[in-house]
């Protein structure tokens, strides 16, 4: 069993970024420009984006942060979105979701324009990708299959099932893994709730993706020998012991899956860190205009 260790991973990839930015900063080139926008107080959405603004300073490039309190209204936040897009310094942004309930994510998705959406949420990138066109990959799958990549992991001809159908993580990985490139080439069987006998489907897999937001619920009696088993799960569990009275779990039961085996992400620190590194790998194409020109 080898542990694919995404910490380790997003540092050696920041410090690349940070090489490249530093060619650019000696040639008096645009140094990239990630802005976000956060509404309310959600706790998880104020760690992921503070993670964003320091990696961001870690690579030398420039970030925005525009926080706005959950009252502000729908026309309010379309139009900070309109002016990042107007922003001619400004690569790429996201809208940090969730979003109060009174905003249409949908609508606000939508007003972000193309060529600045480094989470690679609108359905023009989204199409683009399905095409295997150049485009902004959606971060946590791009970041999944750049660990792939990097630890060498052989995905051509396999079987990879995903455990959850969401346009944040399963449904993509489900395009990225059955396109024909590098990193791909799989058959791929897209499980969720409703699939019959989800265990069966999951026993059948080389690569597992779990990607349904439920702690533990892959166990080892759902993988067969020597599986690549990917944990996208980050779900908190009330443990007294804890000093913070939780602890972060996977959606796979990591110790007794391990042992089966051949690669694993743990949680945390796998999936997780690869997740902001994606952002700025986007940001990077985007400051460079490789994706649209």
């Amino acid at each position: 069993m080898q542990l694919i260790d995404g910490k380790a991973l997003a540092n050696t990839i920041k410090e690349e970024i940070a090489i490249e930015v530093d060619k650019i900063k000696a040639k008096g080139g645009k140094i990239p420009h990630l802005a976000a926008v956060l509404v309310g107080e959600d706790p998880a959405s104020q760690v992921y984006v503070r993670n964003k603004v320091r990696s961001c300073e870690k690579v030398g490039f420039e970030s925005t942060l525009i926080r706005k309190d959950d009252s502000i209204s729908e026309a309010d936040l379309l139009k900070i979105v309109e002016d990042l897009n107007n922003d001619d310094d400004v690569d790429g942004f996201i809208v940090q979701l969730p979003l109060p309930k009174h905003i249409d994510e949908h609508k606000v998705t939508l007003a972000i324009d193309p060529k600045k959406d480094v989470d690679g949420f609108h359905p023009i990138n989204f199409g683009r990708m399905a095409q295997s066109l150049p485009s902004y990959l959606p971060a946590t799958p791009n970041g999944i299959m750049v660990m792939l990549e990097r630890y060498g992991v052989k995905t051509s001809g396999k079987h990879a099932v995903i455990i959850g159908r969401s346009n944040i993580v399963g449904t993509p990985m489900s395009i990225l893994l059955s396109r024909k490139a590098k990193v791909g080439n799989c058959t791929v069987t897209l499980t969720h709730s409703r699939t019959k006998d989800l265990a069966a489907e999951v026993r059948r897999a080389d690569i597992i993706v779990a990607a349904i937001g439920i702690a533990e619920f892959v166990t080892a009696d759902m993988v067969k020998e020597g599986a690549v088993v990917i944990d996208v799960g980050i779900n908190r569990v009330e443990d007294p012991t804890a000093k913070r009275g939780y602890r972060l779990k996977g959606d796979v039961a990591f110790d007794e899956v391990a042992p089966k085996s051949s690669f694993i992400t743990p949680v945390p620190g796998g999936v997780g860190p690869m997740t902001v590194t994606s952002l700025l790998m986007n940001t990077l194409k985007a400051s460079k205009k490789e994706v649209f020109g």
